[in-house]
Formats: structure tokens, C-alpha cells, sequence
């Protein structure tokens, strides 16, 4: 799968992955960025995404990410943690993007750009969700699994592109949809809010 093509395809789904939560997508490219295998790989100024220091940067910022939400619990991390982990979603997955594009010889800038929405895309469609389900779930533990569920949906992702790097195309064209739905539900209720009232 050569071709900027495929290679847009890869760095936008990786991109929306780590909007999901950008630990395990980060980890996963890193680790086939280092082996050099499926297209993914990293260098010049972005080969710090497969260096041994930044795969240990981010276990530890995975570790401590799971550490908080037990201590303090689910909601109240939320609260605390949400927009330091947006921000971090944002950030990984612009440069996932960018440093796709420049791996393979393309310019890169337009990846930061890229990056920066379709991870912001995955966040603005995971986030309601997540809230929602941890505001109907009266158990505690079953509040702090989501967390492993989005975990793990993320990596699925990543994994998908990565094998089939135009996936990533579907990935944003599904998370669109996704949203665009959200919203439309929410202003029906919202409608149906204002005419019990009135």
C-alpha cells in the first residue's frame, strides 16, 4: 500500500484512533514505526515517535491516566483530566499525521492540520458517549470499564489502519455521521424540552 493515498488514509485514521484516547494508538505506531513493518514508520524530526524514551513517556502517562481515574473516580476525573487528555489526543494525533506524511517523503505541515481535526473529530464523538453511559451506570466499576472499553476501541482502530490504511477514510466518514446524529437527537429532545414546557 504505496501512494499518498494510502498514506493519508493511514495518518488520519491513526489520527482519529487517538481521538478515541490516544494512548495505545501512540504505542502501537510506535512499536511498528520501530519494526518498520505496515507502512508505518517515522523519521527525521518526528523518529522521536518510535524512540525508546517516548514509548515510555507514554506508559507512563497511560499508567498515571488509570491511576487518577481510580483514585479520585470516574466522574470526578473527568472533570479534573478531561480537557489535559483532549489536548493530549489532539497533540498525538496531529503528529501521528504529520509524521506519517513526512516518513514517506510528503510535506508534512498538512498533517499537523489534519491530525489536529480527525482527532478532534474522534474526541467530540467519544466524549458524549462516554459521559452519557458513566451517568446511567449506577456501579462504580462498571463507571471505570468504560475507560478500558475506549482503551481498547482505540487500539482496535489503530490496528485496522494499519492494516488497511483506507480505513482511515471510513473512520472519519463514520465518526462524521456519528456525530452529525448526536446532534440531530439532541436538538429533537431539546425541541421536545421546549414544547412540554411551553
Amino acid at each position: 500500500m504505496n501512494g499518498i493515498f494510502f498514506y493519508i488514509g493511514l495518518g488520519l485514521g491513526l489520527a482519529c484512533a487517538c481521538g478515541l484516547r490516544p494512548y495505545l494508538p501512540a504505542l502501537l505506531a510506535g512499536a511498528l514505526g520501530r519494526a518498520g513493518v505496515l507502512g508505518v514508520s517515522f523519521t527525521g524530526h518526528f523518529e522521536f515517535l518510535q524512540a525508546s524514551w517516548w514509548l515510555l513517556a507514554v506508559t507512563l502517562a497511560l499508567v498515571l491516566a488509570y491511576a487518577l481515574q481510580l483514585r479520585l473516580g470516574s466522574d470526578r476525573f473527568e472533570a479534573v483530566a478531561s480537557g489535559a487528555i483532549a489536548g493530549e489526543a489532539i497533540a498525538v494525533g496531529a503528529l501521528l499525521f504529520a509524521g506519517t506524511l513526512a516518513a514517506h517523503g510528503d510535506a508534512w505541515w498538512p498533517g499537523l492540520l489534519g491530525g489536529a481535526a480527525a482527532a478532534a473529530l474522534g474526541r467530540w464523538a467519544a466524549a458524549p458517549v462516554i459521559s452519557g453511559a458513566r451517568a446511567r451506570l449506577p456501579d462504580r466499576a462498571a463507571r471505570e470499564a468504560l475507560t478500558v472499553y475506549l482503551d481498547a476501541t482505540s487500539l482496535l482502530v489503530a490496528m485496522l489502519v494499519a492494516l488497511l490504511h483506507p480505513l482511515g477514510y471510513v473512520a472519519v466518514v463514520l465518526l462524521a455521521v456519528f456525530v452529525y446524529r448526536s446532534r440531530v437527537r439532541a436538538g429533537e429532545k431539546y425541541a421536545g424540552l421546549r414544547i412540554l414546557r411551553g
